[in-house]
């Protein structure tokens, strides 16, 4: 029986192509949220008065639930499809925006209500935690080969969105205003989640478990349609396996350094233009978007494309090297244009880092990658809502130049990151190299 004819009997549906596609966009719009506070941040510190440390707890905030969600969610993901693990995230990122918005139109934005603040922002920040359902929905879809290549694209084209509102959310806040504008985002998740709601599709092997086929039955027919990583078959196994696979916290490290840093900055780097070079708020969402978020996105799709080619391990270490130069280049100069090349220097080694990092995922805990892209996703992602505050505490004790000094703190971050990648591309030659050394004294001994 061919592919067309196993499709039709079993009335399976979608293509990897296709699934990849929508995977990617309900991972676009629940991660729009990364943006909640970051490029609007001076809105709010005008009518609340904040501290450089709540300030940064704010621009944070949507990064708490946003990574820690994503570990449950992406072990999830092993049982019951990304489907509805992605709708339940997109689902609550809607009730956090509801009330932000319903607090903004009251016109009693006072520092009585930052805690409420705060709180919606979490549950808005909710739609972050998608990234490791739909790349772990997006793993299920393909080939061994072509993980690096999927997971790039997925991850570089979804990662977009911060940028893309970094760009709009400064014009719309112009002529909205602040509640408009929120009201705005309201209606483009609505929108969005009902589009991926409508087209999305889990796996083949989610497909026919959910129609009642054995998992037996299930993974045989999968693999005959291309189908080649399966689940453990247990959330909670997913992670305890993947929890026990030293090079999983890794690979963590590595993520909370690469995607947390890129998470960081994205809310960070508008309050740096604004605050240590005086760019209006247009020009500050214009600069980060262009010159980092976007850029490292679109860098992160070529990043998987070249750990598929090079190896994760060798990419993360010179990343890793290259994120050191920027942050240096951002801690030590005044200089606007040295400034812009340190940000676009940071741009491109993360993304390369982070297409680089997640391809080594289903390499390194091919028996639980939802539960590793869970532990990896989501305790590397928190990295954006610890770094904000940390760089604010320099803000405070140092003033204006605070936000420059801040940026150290990614140096130290680098430095243990590629000392880490290093001994993992050391561990991943070491049998390689055994593995040749005996196929040689194979041939010698044929010889």
């Amino acid at each position: 029986m061919d592919n067309h004819q196993l499709l039709a009997k079993y009335g399976l549906k979608g293509t990897p192509k296709t699934g990849l596609a929508i995977t990617t966009f309900g991972f676009f719009v629940g991660f729009s949220a990364v943006s909640l506070f970051g490029s609007v941040a001076t809105e709010f510190n005008k009518m609340l008065g904040l501290s450089g440390v709540l300030l940064g707890f704010l621009v944070g905030a949507p990064q708490l639930f946003g990574s820690l969600l994503r570990i449950p969610f992406g072990a999830w993901v092993d049982k019951a499809g990304g489907k509805k693990p992605m709708l339940i995230l997109l689902a609550t990122s809607i009730i956090g925006m509801i009330g932000l918005t319903a607090i903004l139109y009251t016109g009693h934005l006072t520092i009585g209500v930052f805690p409420w603040v705060v709180f919606f922002g979490l549950l808005g920040g909710c739609g972050v935690a998608t990234f490791s359902v739909g790349n772990t929905q997006t793993s299920y879809w393909f080939p061994r080969n072509q993980q690096g290549s999927a997971s790039g694209i997925y991850g570089g084209i979804g990662n977009t969105a911060p940028g893309l509102f970094g760009i709009i959310l400064p014009f719309v806040l112009a002529g909205a205003g602040l509640a408009g504008t929120y009201t705005m985002w309201l209606i483009f998740l609505i929108v969005g989640t009902v589009i991926y709601a409508l087209f999305a599709k889990d796996a083949y092997y989610f497909q026919l478990t959910k129609k009642g086929v054995d998992n037996a039955e299930a993974r045989n027919i999968s693999s005959q349609l291309g189908q080649e990583l399966f689940p453990s078959g247990n959330a909670n196994e997913a992670l305890k396996i993947a929890a026990k696979t030293p090079s999983t916290w890794a690979l963590m490290a590595l993520y909370f350094t690469s995607f947390g840093g890129f998470l960081a900055l994205t809310s960070w780097f508008p309050t740096y233009w604004i605050q240590f070079h005086g760019m209006s708020v247009r020009a500050a969402g214009l600069l980060m978007a262009l010159g980092f978020s976007l850029l490292a996105s679109f860098v992160r799709v070529y990043g998987g494309k070249l750990a598929d080619q090079l190896g994760g391990e060798k990419v993360s270490v010179a990343s890793f090297i290259l994120v050191m130069v920027g942050a240096a280049l951002l801690m030590l100069t005044t200089s606007f244009w040295a400034a812009l090349l340190g940000e676009i220097i940071m741009a491109v080694s993360m993304g390369l880092a982070n297409g680089a990092v997640f391809k080594l995922v289903p390499a390194y805990v091919s028996k639980a990658p939802g539960g590793a892209s869970g532990l990896v996703g989501g305790l590397g992602a928190f990295g954006g809502f610890v770094v904000p505050p940390l760089m604010g505490v320099f803000a405070d004790v140092y003033g204006k130049a605070g936000y420059a000094r801040g940026f150290s703190i990614f140096i130290v971050l680098a430095a243990i990151s590629a000392v880490i990648a290093f001994v993992l591309m050391k561990n991943h030659q070491q049998p390689n190299d055994n593995k040749r050394k005996k196929e040689s004294r194979d041939v010698a001994a044929i010889g």
